[in-house]
C-alpha cells in the first residue's frame, strides 16, 4: 500500500519529533542525575562539614568551661558548660541523621561513645568536688585529655570522609557532564542528519514524479504527446500521472485527426488549384480578343497566388507524410557544398532586389555524404529564404559550411530583428512564428522550420537557432558525414 503525500509528511515529521523526544528524555535524565549529585553535596556533605565545625567548637568550649568551673567554682561556667553540652548533643544527632555512608556513621558513633565517656568523667569530677570541696579535682586528668583527643580525631575523620565524598561526587559530576555533552552532541548530529535524510527522502518521493510530469508537460507544449508514465509515487501523483496519460492519448488522437484533415484537404485542393493555374495560363495564351493591361495584371496576380497556394499545399502534404513516417527518402552520395551554391544561385535575384550583402565561407574539403537531394535543397531554401525575408534592405547575410568535430555544420546568419529567447524552442513547431512588430511582419505559414527540422532529423542531424532581439538570428544544423 502506497502512502499518500499527507501520510508521508506526517510520518516524516513524527519520526523527527520521536528522535528529538528521545534526545530530550536522555538530556532530562542526565540533568536529573546532576541535580541529585549537587543536592547531595549541598544537603549532606556541606551540612555535615558545618556540623563538624560546630561539634569541634562545642567540645573545645566545653573543655574550657569545665576547667574554668573547677578552678573558680563559678556556677556561670557550669551553666555555659551545660549549654555547650546541649549544642554538642543536638549537632551530633543532626549529623548522625545526615550520615549517608558507613564510614561517616562509624565516626559519629565512635565520637558519641567517646563523648559519653567524657561526660561521665566530668560528672564524676563534679560530684567529688561538691562532696569534698577538693580543689585538686580542678586539674584535667590524662584520661580526659585522651578522650577529648579521640573525639576530635573522630570528628576530623568525619570531615575527611565528607570531603572525600564531595571530591568523588564532583568527579562524578564532571564525568557525567562530559559524557552527557558528548552524547548530546552526538545525538544532535544524528538527529539533524536523520531529519535532513527524512526531509530529503519525503521531498524526493514528492518532487521526483513532479519533475517527470513537468518534463512531460514541456514535451506536450512542443507537440510531443508521448504518454506511458510509470511513476512510483504517492497515490495523488499517480492519479495525476494517469490523467496526464489519458490527456496525451486524447491529444495524439486530435493531432492525428488534424494531420489527416490537413493531408486530405491538401490532397483535395491540389487538383482544383492545378486546374485554376492551367485555366489562367490558357486565358493568357488565348487568341480570342485582346487582353487589356488591367486584365493582364489580374491574370498575373492570380497565377502567382495559385502557385503560392500550390506550394503551400505541397508543403502541408510533405509535412503530414513526414509526421506519419510515410515520407520516402532517396539517399545518395552527394556533394553538400554544391547544394548550397545551387540555392544561393537561385536566390541571387532576391539578394540583389533587397541590396543584401552576402558573405559566404564554404569549405570545399567536405567529403561526399549520404543525402536526399530534393529534401536537403528544400531545407536550404527554407533557411536561406527566411534569412532573406527577415533581413532589411541593405542588410547582410552570412552563410558558412564545413567540417566540425567529425560532422558537417551549416549556418546562416541574418541581420534581421532577431527572435526573443523564450521563442527559440517553439519556432520549429508547426504554425509557430516569432512575435514581431507589425512593421516587421512578413507573410508565412509557420511550416517551413517544422519541415526543416523533420528533414534534418531524418538525416540523423540536429538543428537549432540562436538569437537575441535586435541582434539578428543564426540558424544552424549539423549532419553526420
Amino acid at each position: 500500500m502506497r502512502l499518500t503525500i499527507f501520510s508521508r509528511l506526517i510520518f516524516g515529521y513524527l519520526s523527527i519529533i520521536l528522535i528529538m523526544g528521545v534526545m530530550d528524555a536522555y538530556t532530562i535524565t542526565k540533568l536529573h542525575r546532576l541535580n541529585s549529585e549537587v543536592s547531595k553535596i549541598l544537603d549532606i556533605d556541606e551540612r555535615i562539614l558545618e556540623l563538624k565545625r560546630r561539634l569541634t567548637g562545642s567540645i573545645i568550649s566545653q573543655s574550657g568551661y569545665e576547667q574554668k568551673y573547677f578552678i573558680t567554682g563559678d556556677p556561670v561556667f557550669r551553666e555555659q558548660f551545660a549549654a555547650r553540652t546541649k549544642d554538642f548533643t543536638e549537632s551530633l544527632t543532626q549529623a548522625s541523621a545526615l550520615a549517608d555512608t558507613d564510614q561517616k556513621r562509624n565516626s559519629l558513633t565512635a565520637a558519641k561513645s567517646e563523648y559519653e565517656k567524657y561526660q561521665a568523667l566530668v560528672d564524676r569530677k563534679m560530684r567529688h568536688r561538691e562532696m569534698r570541696q577538693d580543689l585538686t579535682e580542678s586539674r584535667r586528668t590524662p584520661e580526659e585529655e585522651k578522650v577529648v583527643g579521640r573525639i576530635l580525631t573522630e570528628l576530623n575523620a568525619l570531615e575527611s570522609f565528607s570531603r572525600a565524598d564531595i571530591h568523588h561526587r564532583m568527579s562524578t559530576l564532571r564525568e557525567t557532564a562530559h559524557s552527557a555533552t558528548k552524547v548530546t552532541v552526538f545525538m544532535v548530529i544524528i538527529t539533524v542528519l536523520l531529519a535532513i535524510a527524512t526531509s530529503i527522502t519525503v521531498t524526493h518521493h514528492i518532487t521526483s514524479p513532479l519533475k517527470v510530469l513537468i518534463q512531460k508537460t514541456k514535451e506536450v507544449s512542443r507537440g510531443i504527446f508521448r504518454g506511458g508514465l510509470r511513476i512510483a509515487s504517492p497515490p495523488e501523483v499517480s492519479e495525476l500521472a494517469d490523467t496526464f496519460d489519458l490527456m496525451c492519448t486524447k491529444l495524439r488522437q486530435v493531432d492525428k485527426i488534424k494531420s489527416e484533415f490537413f493531408s486530405d484537404i491538401s490532397h483535395e485542393l491540389r487538383t482544383p488549384l492545378t486546374a485554376i493555374k492551367t485555366g489562367i495560363s490558357l486565358l493568357k495564351q488565348s487568341g480570342r480578343g485582346p487582353i487589356t493591361e488591367k486584365q493582364e495584371r489580374l491574370l498575373t496576380i492570380l497565377s502567382e497566388e495559385s502557385n503560392r497556394l500550390i506550394d503551400l499545399v505541397n508543403t502541408v502534404m510533405d509535412l503530414s507524410k513526414m509526421e506519419a513516417g510515410m515520407m520516402a527518402y532517396n539517399f545518395r552520395e552527394e556533394h553538400f557544398i554544391a547544394f548550397i551554391e545551387q540555392v544561393i544561385t537561385e536566390m541571387t535575384p532576391l539578394f540583389e532586389a533587397k541590396k543584401i550583402h552576402l558573405r559566404t565561407d564554404l569549405n570545399r574539403s567536405v567529403p561526399p555524404m549520404q543525402l536526399d537531394r530534393e529534401r536537403i535543397l528544400q531545407a536550404l531554401r527554407n533557411l536561406i529564404g527566411n534569412a532573406v525575408k527577415f533581413t532589411p534592405n541593405g542588410g547582410q547575410i552570412s552563410i558558412a559550411a564545413g567540417p566540425k568535430e567529425g560532422k558537417v555544420a551549416f549556418s546562416v546568419r541574418d541581420s534581421g530583428p532577431g527572435i526573443p529567447r523564450e521563442n527559440l524552442d517553439t519556432i520549429f513547431e508547426k504554425f509557430h512564428q516569432a512575435p514581431l512588430k507589425a512593421s516587421e511582419r512578413v507573410k508565412g505559414t509557420g511550416l517551413g522550420l517544422a519541415l526543416v527540422k523533420h528533414i534534418i532529423t531524418s538525416h540523423g542531424g540536429t538543428v537549432w537557432a540562436e538569437s537575441e532581439t535586435g541582434q539578428g538570428s543564426v540558424f544552424t544544423f549539423v549532419l553526420p558525414c
